[in-house]
């Protein structure tokens, strides 16, 4: 362990035929060194053929029709096949060879390189994603899908992501600060990663080491693979400081660095909070719904149980509104204490009625303390969401893949959004909403599912009498979505019934038990609904 690790601060990328190749010196790119293209040519076709019957599946519709052509006819380029090969795949494009599907995982899984798992084809993807300097969303769900059909776990995914981002990084400045919270970091990971990654055993019998986490694909070929098949180039170089650039943001400092410099219409407060430390080919960005006095007086608080899994942030905006709707809705639940007008709430509720007329007469007299900071609060989300469409529009976050997850009014920044990125495909990965006060309907929901590379969660309740209570005046016309499922037939949608914790937990902050309900391991729940097709609270 100690000569691996000697090894891995050396920055040593062995090759397979032993010569070193080191960070700062030049890298041989020729067609061998990739790994994808020293499978079988019968491997090499069912690996993209796989890949062309999954993007037919996952991304239909004539809208991303160009993005499911470059992508296949650039890997089968990557693969080294003959280009008479275009045609086939062009058909798995179209839906067609969905029945071959168990035939092409068959072959991979008899390919003598991946004797010891199917890891490599995992890591050849993102590596394959990310050489022009630009992670698509589409991309990254597609490679969670080949993923789950070859049994490669989420983290091993995340590691291999995290690590790639790393290396990529190394060609940048660092600052003191940065390299003191990363090589913490490393050390507590570090005996894992030789323990998930270890050693690859490919063609010949040849033992390949791991060099800093990376796994033995990526090292085979020395790093700087990412950089493209165009020439020798070291992550040091103009080329993969410019990759970097692209996909971390300019100057590095992506979303961290920005900061409103002036109002913008009527938005007072935007920007964003850190909640993990490091960079990752993934960002996540979550939206809180309101603020209150107490332990969840922060924007960070309710995203605790996220986990730690890629590159995490919190949106911090309009505060001072969000406090005073937090201290009109404290100020109405103390107002409703007695026993007797819960129980006649739950039973308003739970009955299916909710009209203004069913409303006792105790709450529509205290309407007034939150109907107002309500209202403003629903006009300045939308704005903000409008506005968050721009930033990730700019690429401040850099060419990643973006994940959205917000509850209640953050759940509407987010739903403004992505109506506002209809037209900006992948840029946006997942998506969970919960609680939201948004348009339930048919309409809004297709356009807000084009944009949305991977899932959309819907997590509703209709036990949530208080969002019930704000919408009385709409709710016999309007189908909001926090309280009813979405009635959709798409299959990137996903209607979770938290009706059960919310009836248990009538509170201000039940929205984060439904975040601890949806975690699942170490890593974010997005992950674990992408590979299950009935997902279920845990």
């Amino acid at each position: 362990m100690e000569e691996k690790q000697s090894r891995t601060e050396a920055n040593i990328a062995p090759d397979p035929g032993g010569a070193g190749t080191t960070r700062d010196g030049p890298c041989d790119q020729s067609p061998e060194r990739i790994i994808g293209r020293r499978f079988s040519e019968q491997s090499r076709f069912a690996y993209a053929a796989l890949c062309g019957v999954s993007l037919g599946q996952l991304f239909p519709g004539s809208e991303n029709s160009v993005f499911r052509e470059q992508y296949l006819q650039a890997l089968v380029h990557w693969l080294d096949l003959d280009e008479s090969v275009m045609p086939v795949m062009g058909a798995f494009l179209s839906g067609l060879g969905f029945e071959g599907s168990d035939t092409f995982l068959s072959t991979l899984q008899g390919e003598p390189l991946l004797a010891a798992g199917t890891t490599p084809i995992t890591q050849d993807l993102v590596s394959f994603s990310v050489k022009d300097g630009e992670y698509d969303a589409r991309a990254r769900v597609l490679i969670r899908h080949i993923s789950c059909l070859l049994r490669v776990s989420p983290q091993e995914l995340e590691e291999f992501e995290e690590t790639l981002g790393e290396r990529l990084r190394e060609g940048g400045e660092e600052s003191e600060e940065e390299s003191s919270r990363r090589r913490k970091k490393e050390r507590g990971r570090k005996l894992r990663r030789y323990l998930l990654i270890g050693l690859a055993t490919l063609g010949g019998g040849t033992v390949i080491g791991v060099t800093g986490g990376l796994a033995a694909p990526l090292v085979a070929a020395g790093a700087g693979a990412v950089l493209g098949a165009g020439g020798a180039a070291a992550l040091g170089s103009v080329t993969g400081i410019a990759i970097m650039a692209s996909l971390f943001g300019a100057a590095g400092a992506g979303l961290t660095g920005y900061k409103m410099k002036k109002c913008v219409g009527a938005i007072e407060e935007f920007e964003f909070l850190p909640l993990n430390s490091g960079k990752h080919l993934h960002v996540t960005i979550a939206v809180t719904g309101w603020l209150c006095s107490g332990k969840y007086n922060s924007f960070q608080a309710p995203w605790c149980s996220l986990g730690e899994c890629g590159e995490q942030y919190c949106l911090v905006w309009e505060s001072r509104f969000l406090r005073d709707l937090g201290s009109a809705m404290t100020s109405l639940l103390d107002g409703l204490v007695s026993m007797v007008a819960q129980e006649a709430l739950k039973y308003t509720v739970l009955s299916g009625i909710v009209t203004a007329l069913t409303w006792p007469a105790s709450l529509l007299a205290a309407a007034s303390v939150i109907d107002n900071p309500w209202c403003v609060c629903l006009n300045r989300s939308a704005e903000v969401g409008k506005h968050l469409a721009q930033v990730l529009r700019s690429r401040q976050q850099g060419k990643r893949p973006v994940s959205l997850i917000g509850f209640s009014l953050g759940a509407r920044v987010i739903y403004y959004c992505l109506q506002e990125l209809a037209s900006d495909r992948g840029v946006v990965e997942d998506v969970v909403l919960l609680g939201a006060p948004v348009d339930g309907s048919e309409k809004a929901w297709e356009r807000m599912a084009r944009v949305v590379a991977g899932k959309i969660v819907n997590g509703y309740s209709r036990g949530d009498w208080l969002l019930g209570f704000l919408y009385r005046s709409s709710a016999a016309q309007l189908s909001v979505a926090g309280l009813h499922p979405i009635n959709i037939q798409d299959q990137r949608i996903i209607n979770v019934d938290l009706s059960s914790v919310v009836s248990q937990s009538l509170c201000l902050k039940s929205d984060e038990v439904h975040l601890g309900k949806l975690k699942h391991g170490s890593c974010a729940f997005p992950d674990l609904l992408l590979h299950s097709p009935n997902p279920q609270l845990i």
